[in-house]
């Protein structure tokens, strides 16, 4: 019971991570990235599918994406959907290719999207508390209807709060790191 409980928490914990992994990668930097385009949804003959499921997307300079569509056919609705993203990129097209040229973020926008990755860590940080709360009730619960020893549940939630600090340590280095590659010139 404990071991399902510890594990059901960890996963949710793990979960916070990977969702706080996925939502940095997404974040511009001044470094052109694949990951940047992988939020962009593309009307591919009316059905909206990821961009990264209708072409190959590298970043063959620092400043420099390039998307080569498998069905040229649709360059120009990828062209359409990278405009409409939020991201502020203009695609250029030569026939084949689409060129997406990053450009130098502004010391405004740094500490912009510093602010930003750093909400985006405060909730994943929530989610992990969120799930360490709810494994603490579960096991409180346990010891309630006797299932458990008073011990038990002791050692249970001293391990509850060791994995909290574990994935919650993980979720700060992730944002260190992030916020070290925003503020990089």
């Amino acid at each position: 019971m404990i071991e399902e409980v510890l594990k059901n928490a960890e996963e949710r914990m793990k979960g916070a991570v990977a969702a706080a992994r996925r939502d940095f990668a997404a974040i511009r930097t001044g470094r052109a990235s694949a990951a940047l385009l992988d939020r962009i949804v593309v009307d591919y003959y009316g059905t909206p599918t990821p961009l990264n499921q209708l072409a190959t997307i590298s970043a063959p300079e620092p400043r420099l994406l390039t998307v080569q569509p498998w069905d040229r056919s649709q360059i120009p609705a990828i062209e359409k959907a990278i405009l409409q993203s939020d991201l502020g990129l203009t695609p250029n097209t030569d026939g084949a290719i689409i060129r997406i040229v990053v450009p130098q973020l502004t010391e405004e926008r740094r500490k912009e999207l510093v602010k930003i990755v750093r909400k985006e860590a405060e909730e994943k940080r929530v989610a992990v508390r969120n799930a360490r709360r709810d494994a603490n009730e579960e096991i409180k619960r346990l010891e309630k209807e006797k299932q458990i020893s008073e011990d038990e549940s002791r050692r249970a939630q001293e391990k509850v709060q060791e994995l909290t600090d574990r994935y919650i340590r993980e979720i700060d280095q992730l944002l260190e790191a992030k916020e070290k590659e925003i503020m990089e010139v």
